[in-house]
């Protein structure tokens, strides 16, 4: 019978990806990492055995807990976690049954080494357009929800992330850039191994907006527009980036839910 204080795989991939997502903490013991070390999107792993000295770090949030199997360890934990005023559940099936349902899992090893925070930190050019809001979206949503954004003089990219140990992204002769015809985003979706229908969907318009192809999807001419709206309205490409990643939250679903759904007016039927 399924714990009084669990969700469904089902249930959590429908937040996945969404700003008011659920913190996914994963306390699988290590045997288990070892034999898959891949991860739920944006979880943090953290040691069921601590689980005293950092509950309290998850006051007043919703999070979900994971282990193999949705048993022992993870009851301990969550009950731990609302002991502290968390909202807790449980992932039922855990690991095994999210991974078995082939719902999306992120590649550790494309994760860049974090700061003394906990943080992945990246670097990139100033003033973004499509590429450089679409990956930090990417990124917030799917990996390292802390991850920390320097937008930098486009000379001094390279520099910046050898002297503050940041990862560059979306310039020339890096890791993570373009590669064919694809755009970082696109990188981005094959290294940490996110190339579900909904990103493969959206990956299409920010490859056209951010290209110059408009004609791959009706929409990507619509986020170009909006993009660059977006940065003459904000001077502060911080701010841009606030800004944008609600941009992408609402193409995110539209790609997962209204692809299909028109809008006209008058309303049929009406005269």
């Amino acid at each position: 019978m399924p714990s009084p204080n669990s969700i469904t795989v089902q249930h959590l991939a429908r937040q996945v990806g969404l700003p008011d997502a659920p913190v996914i903490l994963d306390v699988r013991i290590a045997e288990d990492v070892a034999d898959d070390p891949r991860l739920l999107p944006a979880s943090d792993q953290r040691s069921h055995t601590h689980v005293a000295s950092w509950a309290r770090d998850f006051d007043d949030r919703d999070v979900v807990v994971v282990c193999q199997r949705g048993l022992k360890i993870s009851e301990g934990v969550a009950a731990w976690l609302r002991h502290e005023g968390a909202r807790a559940e449980v992932l039922e099936g855990g690991f095994a049954a999210w991974r078995d349902a082939r719902m999306p899992l992120v590649e550790p090893a494309a994760i860049p080494p974090r700061d003394a925070e906990g943080r992945t930190v990246w670097v990139t050019r100033a003033r973004p357009k499509v590429d450089r809001i679409a990956c930090p979206w990417l990124i917030r949503r799917f990996v390292d929800p802390s991850a920390v954004f320097l937008y930098v003089a486009a000379s001094q990219v390279e520099a910046v992330a050898e002297r503050f140990g940041a990862t560059p992204f979306d310039i020339e002769g890096v890791f993570w850039t373009h590669r064919g015809e694809g755009c970082t985003f696109d990188t981005m979706l094959e290294e940490f191994g996110l190339r579900t229908p909904t990103l493969e969907r959206l990956a299409m318009l920010v490859r056209g907006a951010d290209t110059g192809r408009p004609d791959m999807a009706p929409q990507a001419a619509g986020l170009l527009a909006v993009s660059l709206g977006l940065s003459r309205l904000h001077r502060d490409d911080l701010a841009q980036l606030e800004a944008g990643l609600a941009l992408y939250d609402a193409f995110h679903l539209w790609c997962r839910d209204a692809t299909e759904e028109v809008h006209d007016w008058p309303a049929s039927g009406s005269r």
